[in-house]
C-alpha cells in the first residue's frame, strides 16, 4: 500500500507599489485598479503606474517564487514602457500559471487621498479579476494626512496573493 500524496500547500505573496503624481502633465492619465480616472492627475512611471495592478503582480511573483515586478517588467525592458497595469497583471498571472500554480485570489488595498475608490470598487474588482483570470478584491484607505499619500503627493498599494501548486509541483521545485 502506498502512502497518500499530501495536498499541495497554498503559498502566499505580498506586493507593494508606490508612485508619485506626475509633474503637471495633462497628457498623463490616472490609472488605478485597471480603471481610468478621468480628470485626475496621472502617476509617474515606466508603464501607466497603476499601483494596484503593480502590487498585485508583485504579490503573485512572490507567492510563486519567480522574481518581482522589476525583474519581469522593469525600466530595462523597453517593451513594457507605457504598458497598462491590466496588461502587466495578465502577463504576471500567465507566468505564475506557467510556473505550475493556480491562482486562488488576490486582495489589494489602495492607499491615498485620491482617487476616491469607494464609488468604483465593484468596477475595480471586476477589471482586475478579468486581467488576472482569478478573484481580486480591492479596498481603499487613507493615511490620515501622514506621509506622501497623506500629503497628496502620490498613491500606494499593498497586495496579498494566494497560489496553489498544481499536482506534480513540489516545494523544492518552486522554492
Amino acid at each position: 500500500m502506498t502512502a497518500p500524496v499530501p495536498a499541495p500547500l497554498p503559498r502566499v505573496g505580498i506586493g507593494v507599489d508606490v508612485h508619485a503624481f506626475a509633474p503637471a502633465d495633462p497628457a498623463r492619465e490616472l490609472w488605478v485598479a485597471g480603471l481610468h480616472w478621468a480628470g485626475e492627475p496621472g502617476l509617474a512611471g515606466h508603464s501607466d503606474a497603476d499601483v494596484a495592478c503593480h502590487a498585485a503582480c508583485d504579490a503573485l511573483f512572490a507567492a510563486a517564487g519567480i522574481g518581482d515586478l522589476g525583474s519581469h517588467f522593469g525600466v530595462d525592458r523597453p517593451e513594457w514602457a507605457g504598458a497598462s497595469g491590466a496588461r502587466l497583471l495578465g502577463e504576471a498571472a500567465r507566468l505564475v500559471r506557467e510556473a505550475g500554480f493556480r491562482i486562488g485570489n488576490i486582495s489589494v488595498q489602495v492607499i491615498g487621498n485620491r482617487p476616491r475608490l469607494s464609488r468604483r470598487r465593484e468596477e475595480a474588482c471586476a477589471a482586475m479579476s478579468a486581467a488576472a483570470g482569478a478573484a481580486v478584491t480591492v479596498s481603499g484607505s487613507t493615511t490620515d494626512a501622514l506621509g506622501l499619500t497623506g500629503r497628496g503627493e502620490g498613491v500606494a498599494a499593498m497586495a496579498t496573493a494566494l497560489v496553489i501548486a498544481l499536482s506534480g509541483a513540489s516545494e523544492e521545485d518552486t522554492a
